[in-house]
């Protein structure tokens, strides 16, 4: 038991480091955020997985780092470093996957956060350890897991449909079910002492995905980072309109060189430029490279 949340600890000095250097560039961090249309347009996905690794501010570092901490060395120790490692990177880009196909008519939308991959952790030992209680920082207040577990889901799927408040519930509750679903995998047994729990957090979870998948219709999605969305259109449209502001964005860096010289480039235009660069010499050689959508800092 010597190496007890070793994977855990490392995750959360991973995290601490990625969103320190997302801190001081914004430059960095709008490269590695969840933003929709970079992912389905740009096909740059490992944005599901950096994004995970960067937060807005030391508060919502701490607090995802803090919640990683109290739980990861119980999950740890039952399922052993690999597996932990896997159910955390599993609720991770699950958590994103549902994000975006609830937002995939939302070019606009971007997030970042461990909140997913950490949901999955805290979800995997309230499925993990049936007598689990579940506590609230600086409060000595204590709830049972299964209620906790059942509460979370209830709140999540408003929050999805409202829109109301600035926490990326979609990443949340799929990070949640995708990181339970992952334990009880791993660890059948589960199923058998712990059966009430599993189904109280996992039937309304999955009733919910499915009208959410069969009638998108039902959903009424605001953006946490937007008070509204501003391009919801198709995939088709927004990639026309990214192509066409790209051609113009170009023809404007190109005229300013032609005026200024390459000299008076900004470090935002030398990159575009250079990106655009390495479009065509791909299209040129037949082989795809991954491309950085950088917007204003949000």
């Amino acid at each position: 038991m010597e190496d007890i949340a070793f994977i855990g600890i490392t995750l959360m000095i991973i995290n601490a480091l990625f969103s320190y250097m997302g801190f001081k560039s914004d430059l960095f961090f709008d490269s590695y955020k969840f933003e929709v249309d970079s992912i389905l347009i740009g096909k740059d996905y490992k944005r599901l997985v950096t994004s995970g690794f960067l937060h807005v501010g030391w508060a919502h570092l701490a607090f995802n780092m803090f919640s990683l901490y109290f739980f990861s060395e119980v999950v740890e120790w039952l399922l052993g470093w690999s597996n932990f490692l896997l159910l955390y990177f599993v609720s991770l880009v699950g958590g994103n996957l549902f994000a975006l196909f609830i937002h995939r008519n939302h070019g606009d939308y971007s997030a970042v956060g461990a909140s997913g991959a950490v949901s999955g952790v805290i979800f995997a030992s309230i499925a993990l350890f049936p007598g689990i209680e579940i506590g609230f920082f600086l409060l000595p207040l204590y709830i049972p897991g299964w209620l906790y577990g059942v509460l979370y889901v209830l709140i999540s799927i408003y929050g999805i449909k409202s829109g109301r408040d600035n926490i990326g519930h979609e990443a949340h509750l799929g990070g949640a079910i995708i990181g339970m679903a992952t334990a009880v995998a791993m660890q059948p047994s589960a199923l058998d002492y712990n059966t009430r729990t599993i189904l109280l957090i996992a039937v309304p979870t999955i009733i919910f995905m499915y009208f959410a998948i069969t009638r998108p219709q039902m959903l009424l999605i605001d953006n946490y980072l937007f008070r509204t969305h501003k391009n919801e259109y198709s995939i088709e449209h927004r990639y026309n309109a990214k192509k066409s502001n790209r051609a113009k964005e170009i023809d404007e860096i190109l005229d300013k060189i032609r005026k200024k010289g390459i000299g008076s480039l900004t470090q935002k235009e030398k990159q575009v430029l250079d990106e655009y660069a390495d479009g065509k010499k791909s299209n040129t050689s037949g082989s795809g490279s991954g491309n950085f959508q950088h917007k204003p800092p949000v």
